[in-house]
């Protein structure tokens, strides 16, 4: 596909167009796309639909979007509302604002400042991000580095080296609400793992820290162990 030869799509009011191959798809007013896009450049600032995948070296969604398909993007950015039924694939994710995803993601790197809804697993190299996320399956990382604004979960956590902490200002913001700001999981398993805010089932791996208003069931440990005192752990074993 030569991409220096190919046309735009440009939707400013009410309106529909076919999918194909494109150098920039722009959907700001309300516009549909009946199929498949591949294209240089997406980007939603209205409300927008298509009825199909949406492969982009550059995706933006700064109004509602909602793709039937699968989201392929070298670069995605959401600071709206995204709706995608098929999974996304992304080297790097950038959600800062509402992103459900009924399918799985896969991205070498993945920040959440928003809210991040997955239906299935998560897989990168590296997730971060001061948001709050509801995955279905496993979230899979290299490094995973959160901070805790509001209530988030997934089914598994599994890392090299996972921190989880509760952000400082939910003392102060939202003290009436602040234990119910807390990541739930039934298996936490890494080489390097620090906890605080959490409730789990099972953490286990080399060197493990587990922090303030933790809710642990069991903690399996074959390197290092240490467990703040407002921390609540049934039962811990040295592998």
């Amino acid at each position: 596909m030569n991409l220096n030869k190919l046309g735009d799509i440009k939707i400013n009011g009410i309106g529909s167009s076919n999918g194909g191959s494109f150098e920039k798809v722009d959907l700001n007013g309300k516009g549909t796309v009946n199929g498949d896009i591949e294209c240089v450049q997406f980007e939603c600032n209205g409300v927008g639909a298509v009825k199909g995948n949406v492969k982009s070296q550059l995706a933006k969604i700064n109004g509602t979007a909602k793709i039937t398909g699968k989201l392929a993007a070298d670069q995605l950015f959401i600071n709206g509302a995204a709706s995608i039924h098929e999974g996304v694939d992304a080297n790097k994710m950038d959600v800062s604002g509402k992103a459900s995803v009924s399918g799985p993601v896969k991205g070498h790197e993945i920040k959440v400042n928003g809210k991040l809804s997955v239906k299935g697993n998560c897989d990168a190299e590296e997730f971060s991000g001061e948001g709050a996320f509801s995955i279905d399956g496993l979230l899979n990382a290299e490094n995973i580095q959160v901070k805790l604004f509001s209530e988030s979960k997934a089914k598994e956590i599994g890392g090299k080296k996972i921190i989880i902490l509760q952000h400082k200002e939910s003392l102060f913001k939202f003290l009436k609400s602040f234990f119910h700001v807390k990541l739930q999981a039934e298996l936490i398993e890494g080489d390097e793992i620090e906890l605080e805010g959490t409730v789990a089932d099972i953490v286990r791996g080399k060197h493990i820290k587990i922090g303030k208003n933790c809710e642990i069931d069991l903690v399996e440990y074959s390197g290092d162990f240490f467990m703040e005192k407002n921390a609540q752990v049934k039962e811990y074993r040295k592998l």
